[in-house]
């Protein structure tokens, strides 16, 4: 199945993307895509229920707003400099062990919502990634037995401050979290949907030039690796997302490096899991806008 959720920010219902492309609204089954429904089977749950009620599901608008395609999450762990060919193009040696940081989780956005560029930044870049959401509880998983913690698979744009990220005081944290920084979706596409995730090709244009081509065959760490790797530190929880890190391409690592600006528009896609297309504004424009 391929989840979405759809309509106004804050209140956004559940929804399926069918195999016609259509998006049906899911809201009758009374459970949102959060930690309680991935926790409690709920994919499965769901496909029952919609196998005979699928013909009272209204279809949605196209007009409707995406939303995040999984609600607020306890945690959004990013992992950095995971394809060779961005380590390389930003100068650091390939990592020996994983480069874990978070996001906050109300950096969490839809696909296609205008992204905000911080109030005095000069820097912000663009960072197109696979994402994992967990589907069960998770600690000390074995490598060999992590993908059946795996709840299904999604697109993400890690937006990145780089002077906040690498200048002030070295906690990454501080450059990935500003509202609007997690574009997450279109919809989740379940595990079935994605036989492997590790062949698959993503991309990110900016302004219609292509920035970013790569495939996830060049990942450093695969999925059960850091699955693993992680759930020995922490437990990961129904629902978190784990960003896997982005491909060679993005705006620091060009000569001389390169940043959006109000007005740019960023489109990104990955096989089988569809595109988003975002908007860059500058933060007090969007501000005013609503006053």
């Amino acid at each position: 199945m391929k989840l979405c959720r759809f309509g106004v920010r804050g209140k956004e219902k559940p929804g399926l993307v069918l195999a016609t492309a259509e998006r049906v609204d899911v809201s009758q089954f009374g459970e949102d895509y959060n930690e309680a429904f991935f926790g409690s089977d709920g994919i499965a749950r769901l496909q029952t229920w919609f196998a005979s009620h699928q013909k009272d599901c209204p279809r949605i608008d196209p007009r409707e707003r995406v939303g995040a395609c999984v609600a607020r999450p306890s945690k959004i762990i990013c992992i950095g400099m995971n394809y060779r060919k961005h380590a390389l193009e930003v100068g650091v040696e390939i990592p020996k062990e994983p480069v874990v940081f978070f996001k906050a989780t109300s950096s969490l956005t839809g696909p296609n919502d205008d992204v905000l560029i911080p109030r005095g930044s000069k820097k912000t870049d663009w960072e197109v990634e696979l994402a994992v959401v967990i589907g069960k509880r998770t600690t000390y998983v074995s490598e060999q037995d992590a993908l059946e913690h795996v709840a299904g698979y999604c697109l993400h744009n890690d937006y990145s401050e780089r002077e906040y990220q690498l200048e002030h005081g070295g906690q990454w944290v501080k450059g990935k979290s500003f509202d609007t920084f997690a574009p997450l979706g279109p919809f989740l596409a379940t595990r079935d949907e994605i036989p492997n995730p590790h062949t698959l090709s993503l991309w990110l244009n900016v302004n219609g030039q292509k920035c970013q081509s790569s495939n996830t065959s060049d990942l450093i760490f695969n999925i059960p690796a850091l699955m693993s790797y992680l759930s020995r530190f922490m437990t990961l929880l129904p629902g978190d997302v784990i960003s896997t890190g982005t491909p060679s391409g993005v705006g620091l690592g060009r000569k001389p490096p390169s940043y959006l600006r109000p007005g740019d528009i960023v489109e990104l896609g990955i096989d089988s899991l569809g595109t988003a297309k975002q908007k860059l504004v500058a933060y007090d424009q969007a501000t005013q806008a609503k006053q």
